[in-house]
């Protein structure tokens, strides 16, 4: 299957009672057994679930993956890819990431022993020199978080062979509509559903997708023993979100390229972030990565004010100002003070998070229309 049908029937089946089109909500803790071990697959729902299990199959399909795995968040997902590792291993990291996966890091996980390095990747070259024998996972998000670095996932995975490591990609804002690791040669792939695949604010999730069984037997081990799982009901939106990706998708990247080119224009405003510039620290990797460029788009004001950045967001009529993205209404946010608040000032300032940073969620609506709620807000 081409990505568009897979959206659509990718790992799924009709549900087997009744041919049901949509997988149904098993809303359902335990299943009947006519003996002890002997059950039709499912036994309690921490463990599996029929509603649950068709979602995971769909994400490992988008992904080319073997495997996939839902969880209560996107957090979640990573705290699981973490307990792979034990006290003493190392995580090289880059050190542009949304602000809860840094404070998962370093406020929870340091203190159990594992260290992290945090590195910009901009330059893959930097990264060996961060390897020990005690290093055990590279943690990519490309693009990043909210300054749209683009890592060369490629060139980081050989790297990781060489050395046998593992590594995890963060592919929430690129979707695998437009980017699939695991063909880059990534080991790990998580999402946080809640955005993109989802896409309609509505549901929180995490997914993970591996192709290896060994590493995804211990991942479904660690899934079921820490039982950070999603509900039946989560389950079903996010399949049903997943059915319209690629056309959502589509549209995110045009209007995308729409905000990016008329922020650039405007003389109010000092930098903008948007992979698809030919200017943009590694543009040609983006090209080469990706089919497209997203929608996310970050722009600082001229003079980096902090009270300009503030008036701007509270200002807006169309965009919503809001945590989250992914959502087929545009968002906008103010990552110092909100998704990335619990980075501490200086750290964020040296990855370009300043005080001025508006980060944009690039919705689904009409792109004249938000063109002009920025410009009135801007101006």
């Amino acid at each position: 299957m081409k990505f568009n049908t897979k959206t659509i029937h990718g790992g799924q089946k009709h549900d087997a009672a009744y041919g049901s089109v949509m997988p149904p909500i098993y809303q359902t803790t335990t299943y009947a057994q006519k003996s002890p071990g002997n059950h039709k697959g499912y036994e309690y729902s921490r463990t599996h679930n029929p509603t649950r299990h068709a979602l995971e199959q769909s994400f490992a399909s988008l992904e080319n993956g073997n495997f996939g795995l839902a969880y209560g968040s996107g957090l979640a997902a990573i705290d699981s890819v973490l307990k792979l590792l034990k006290p003493g291993d190392e995580v090289i990291s880059t050190n542009d990431l949304y602000g809860g996966t840094y404070r998962l890091f370093t406020k929870i996980y340091e203190d159990f022993g594992i260290k992290f390095h945090f590195i910009g990747m901009g330059n893959v070259d930097k990264i060996e020199n961060y390897i020990s024998e005690k290093t055990k996972l590279i943690w990519v998000e490309t693009p990043t978080n909210p300054m749209m670095n683009i890592i060369d996932i490629k060139a980081v995975s050989e790297i990781s062979k060489k050395y046998s490591l593992l590594l995890a990609v963060d592919n929430t804002f690129a979707t695998p509509y437009l980017q699939q690791p695991l063909d880059l040669g990534a080991d790990i792939v998580m999402h946080s559903a809640t955005k993109y695949l989802g896409g309609h604010s509505d549901v929180v999730m995490g997914a993970l997708v591996v192709r290896d069984k060994e590493l995804a037997d211990k991942l479904y081990f660690i899934q079921n023993a820490s039982g950070a799982i999603c509900g039946p009901q989560d389950a079903f939106l996010v399949l049903r979100g997943i059915k319209t990706l690629h056309v959502r998708m589509q549209r995110h990247c045009e209007n995308g390229r729409a905000v990016a080119e008329f922020l650039m224009s405007h003389p109010k405003i000092e930098d903008v972030y948007w992979p698809g510039f030919e200017n943009h620290p590694n543009h040609e990797i983006a090209k080469s990565q990706m089919s497209d460029f997203g929608g996310m788009v970050s722009f600082t004001t001229n003079g980096n004010n902090y009270n300009e950045a503030i008036k701007i967001v509270e200002n807006l009529k169309i965009f919503t100002l809001a945590e989250s993205l992914g959502g087929v209404e545009s968002l906008a946010g103010h990552p110092a003070s909100m998704t990335h608040a619990s980075i501490p000032k200086d750290e964020r300032e040296k990855t370009g998070v300043v005080d001025s940073l508006i980060r944009l969620s690039v919705g689904i609506e009409d792109k004249e229309d938000l063109i002009a709620d920025l410009k009135q807000a801007i101006d």
